[in-house]
């Protein structure tokens, strides 16, 4: 049980430590063939949208709206890959220790 304890407790450091990690990565997306690019972290918070200056007409922001929410939804899918590449192994290794993993009475 000890050992069993201690996995979990490994595990559970190296959790904090992935997700501390994704909080400081940071991924980039982006829309319009770079027209529109967006920088954020691996968590989710955005750090910088950049707007090349050829793509702001007056007359068409619902083509500028487009391109940043592209851009966000790219730099979106970039952080999920990023979430599962860093997290992917341990979420993983939680499962085993789930469940009927441990061995115990109704479990």
């Amino acid at each position: 049980m000890a050992m069993i304890l201690q996995q979990a407790q490994k595990m559970q450091e190296q959790l904090m430590a992935a997700q501390a990690e994704l909080a400081e990565s940071e991924v980039t997306g982006q829309a319009g063939n770079g027209l529109v690019t967006v920088t954020q972290t691996a968590a989710g918070e955005v750090r910088s949208v950049v707007i090349d200056p050829k793509i702001v007409d007056p007359e068409d922001v619902e083509t500028l709206q487009d391109l940043i929410v592209g851009a966000i939804q790219d730099a979106a899918r970039a952080a999920q890959a990023l979430q599962a590449e860093k997290m992917g192994p341990l979420a993983g290794g939680l499962g085993d220790l789930g469940g009927g993993g441990l061995g115990l009475p109704g479990a």
